[in-house]
């Protein structure tokens, strides 16, 4: 097993390595920060697509929200990590944020693809309004071939078979799949936390513990109460 595939897949890095058919999602995103939402989507793509793990992807510089200050990719690494700490179908890569430069899905597939067994089908976890922007992605064409898409859906964000036809005729492989909705946003916790309210329930606990421990969101630069 080569160092790159075992530090960018750390235990996922055996998944297909006796050529047998396996299959791993990707949940890329900024993760700031993750809340409970990521990880019900995540677990709901798991068994929609019969997956062996799910490789949590934190953005290092996201192309799409260069426009605004993000927490530091460790700290985002770290909530992650505590996120899925237990569920031994999820691992966290920081293959992203250990990249130089501006964050495209199409370099991390590329490496994956690179690494990871042809026997490993990857699956690129995303939302349905993301979905529908896929054709105007960072080097989309070549993005189609890397990997399949598994579009979440939900109320407020339907995917209509005509939604997947037009993708599908440039090329993207789509499998849609239907969520819990939550109404939780990486927005709405920023927001409390800017506040000083709790973000207990919207996150895990060691998440939120460390969220409002930590300084990073307040206004006022005071720790939050419990």
């Amino acid at each position: 097993m080569s160092e790159e595939r075992e530090a960018v897949l750390g235990p996922f890095a055996e998944v297909g390595s006796a050529g047998a058919p396996a299959r791993l999602g990707i949940m890329g995103g900024t993760f700031d920060p993750i809340h409970f939402g990521h990880l019900a989507c995540a677990q709901q793509a798991l068994e929609a697509m019969q997956l062996d793990g799910v490789l949590f992807m934190p953005a290092g510089i996201p192309s799409f929200k260069r426009d605004r200050k993000v927490a530091p990719a460790a700290d985002r690494v770290r909530w992650c990590r505590l996120a899925v700490a237990g569920n031994d179908r999820f691992a966290v890569s920081t293959l992203e944020v250990d990249r130089p430069g501006i964050t495209y899905a199409v370099d991390t597939l590329s490496t994956l693809r690179t690494i990871c067994p042809a026997s490993v089908e990857l699956y690129f976890i995303l939302g349905a309004d993301a979905a529908l922007t896929l054709p105007r992605w960072y080097e989309s064409q070549r993005l189609a071939t890397l990997a399949r898409f598994a579009v979440a859906t939900r109320p407020g964000y339907p995917f209509s078979e005509t939604d997947g036809r037009a993708l599908e005729e440039q090329g993207f492989r789509l499998d849609p799949f239907r969520v819990t909705p939550l109404d939780i946003s990486s927005s709405n916790l920023r927001a409390r936390l800017a506040e000083g309210l709790s973000v207990r329930y919207l996150t895990p606990d060691p998440v939120a513990a460390c969220l409002m421990d930590g300084l990073w969101y307040r206004k006022d630069g005071v720790a939050h109460d419990q």
